[in-house]
């Protein structure tokens, strides 16, 4: 028996629904450019398969960073009405929602498969939606792409020790930051189109961004020459469409399931096309750019974790939700332990 591929089932049936529905139009501002792999092109694949399956009954319309939307307003713009839809990355509310980054990534968190199971047989997705629903944000909120492993950083001094780490001005992401900024450095969160510029114009002094095939597209390796790795604040990162809640309740229970499903099928891709891009990114790295691809040793490494268990429990005691949703979190990976520590080789070196 032929197997029937579920979306592609949808797609067949959706003709029916979509000539008997209006037009369905999402404004869609994006917080990274659409030419980044990953960090875009997840986007715009979702994009492509909901308008091939509609028949183009349903349109999302993308529009690059800034130029509707800044991507740190992207939130108050698309729960307002201002517009349809966003694409982001829930960290990018830290200043807004304390417990926000802890959907996007966790220092020394989970990886993928972890972190989905969390999100999509655990508690994760439910507690995503209560976050925004309970801070006063009409949107409705859909995990869709999700990153590999990144860097932890692009330095132009290598970082030996604690010490090094004093005072240095360094563009950094959610709650790592916060790890950095216990360990006496300056961290600062700003958009990845300004994060060269700022780097050339010493307004800072490295930087932390993605993945190796997203930080080449950005040039860091030009200015900043110590890579270093492994990216113990991002193992993974879940990325968000965000529709506004209005938008969303009125439209046809067709139109909703597609959506999902092609953030679900988005997902998937994006673990691919993480995993196939970064080692040919890397070895032009040491081979091209003369960049020294560095590794933390298990020293920096102890730091890094024990300023993190800091963090966590501050930010536990001075917000509930973060509390509510870091413990259960936590619990899902207790839990997790005896299949991880079973199941899956050790990562031995060479």
């Amino acid at each position: 028996m032929k197997k029937i591929n579920l979306f592609l089932s949808l797609v067949l049936l959706t003709p029916s629904f979509a000539l008997a529905s209006k037009k369905l139009l999402l404004k869609t501002p994006i917080a990274f450019n659409s030419n980044l792999p990953g960090l875009g092109t997840t986007i715009k694949y979702v994009k492509e398969r909901v308008e091939a399956a509609s028949e183009k009954k349903i349109i999302i319309k993308l529009y690059e960073p800034g130029k509707l939307v800044p991507p740190f307003e992207i939130l108050d713009a698309v729960s307002t009405g201002k517009v349809d839809a966003g694409y982001s990355v829930s960290g990018y509310w830290q200043g807004k929602i304390t417990a926000a980054p802890l959907f996007s990534s966790v220092p020394f968190g989970p990886e993928v498969g972890e972190y989905l199971a969390w999100m999509k047989f655990g508690n994760g997705e439910k507690l995503y939606q209560e976050m925004y629903d309970s801070n006063g944000y009409n949107v409705k909120v859909i995990p869709c792409g999700v990153m590999a492993p990144e860097t932890s950083g692009w330095f132009i001094k290598p970082i030996n020790s604690k010490e090094d780490l004093k005072g240095l001005k360094i563009r950094f992401y959610g709650l790592g930051g916060e790890v950095l900024k216990k360990l006496k450095a300056s961290p600062s969160l700003i958009p990845g189109g300004e994060i060269f510029p700022a780097l050339e114009k010493k307004v800072i002094d490295a930087t932390e961004y993605s993945m190796p095939a997203i930080d080449e597209k950005l040039g860091f390796y030009k200015i900043a020459k110590y890579n270093y790795y492994p990216g113990w604040h991002q193992q993974a990162t879940i990325y968000e469409l965000l529709i506004n809640k209005n938008k969303w309740n009125k439209m046809k229970r067709w139109q909703q399931t597609l959506i999902s499903m092609a953030c679900n099928d988005a997902t998937t891709r994006s673990i691919a096309e993480g995993e196939a891009l970064q080692f040919s990114a890397m070895k032009r790295f040491r081979d091209k750019y003369n960049v020294h691809l560095m590794k933390w040793d298990s020293k920096m490494l102890k730091i890094f974790k024990k300023a993190w268990d800091e963090v966590a429990d501050e930010l536990s005691e001075k917000d509930a939700f973060f509390k509510k949703v870091y413990a259960d979190l936590s619990s899902f990976r207790k839990d997790y332990e005896i299949w991880k520590n079973h199941a899956f080789l050790p990562r031995m070196e060479k």
